[in-house]
């Protein structure tokens, strides 16, 4: 387990530019530039979840054309002129007007919030704060999941999960020897399916981003005025 895990974690490692994660969000970023191309510089940015270390990856830091406000638990330490780290919660945008940024962006953040009746908050505020929206999480259905790296994990039973994160480390989680800490991590993340991230985002087109012929996750994208390619 700890040679096919340790394969994984190189293969998902978005700060190691050879590895596939870094191909794949490269690939789905160009998606996105090309969306935002068509928007009035300057172009405002809220990412829920997101870092300055992201950006950096993407090429967008320091950009004169794009200001962006990243928005966590806890926030970064400023790194750039263009990007702005803020506290707060994804669920309850309150701080910010209706329609006050020109994308609302989301990567891997949505599958977090434990909850369905969470997914459905986050989701609200990104329409009512987001004149266009972009999310992007993993495939309910995908063999491998994505934080803990174990084919048919979302599908095991809690107990069993959280016994073998207390044994083991899975993925980018664990080991755990605290059995009430090991379930809040495993409960933690709830991926979700196409047909609940269509009922959350009604409007939205959802465009599938595919591994070995399977759906590893999915992008939720709405309020662009162009075409998707």
């Amino acid at each position: 387990m700890s040679l096919a895990d340790s394969l994984l974690r190189q293969l998902a490692d978005d700060n190691n530019p050879h590895s596939l994660a870094h191909k794949l969000r490269t690939r789905r970023f160009q998606r996105f530039e090309a969306l935002v191309s068509g928007l009035t510089s300057p172009v405002h940015i809220l990412d829920l979840g997101g870092t300055s270390g992201f950006w950096e990856r993407r090429g967008w830091a320091g950009r004169n054309d794009i200001q962006i406000t990243t928005l966590n638990l806890v926030a970064e330490e400023p790194m750039h002129s263009n990007i702005k780290p803020l506290v707060g919660d994804a669920t309850d945008l309150g701080q910010f007007a209706d329609g006050g940024f020109d994308v609302a962006f989301s990567n891997s953040l949505i599958e977090h919030l434990r909850t369905f009746e969470k997914q459905r908050h986050m989701a609200g505020e990104i329409q009512r704060v987001g004149k266009a929206f972009w999310v992007q999480t993993p495939s309910f259905w995908f063999p491998v999941e994505p934080h803990f790296h174990v084919p048919g994990w979302q599908w095991m039973p809690v107990p069993l999960r959280v016994a073998m994160l207390r044994r083991w480390r899975c993925g980018w989680i664990g080991p755990c020897n605290d059995p009430l800490r090991a379930r809040d991590m495993v409960q933690e993340v709830r991926l979700m399916t196409k047909s609940e991230l269509q009922s959350l985002f009604p409007g939205a087109t959802l465009v599938p981003e595919y591994f070995c012929g399977l759906v590893k996750s999915w992008i939720a994208i709405g309020g662009f005025s162009q075409r998707l390619q």
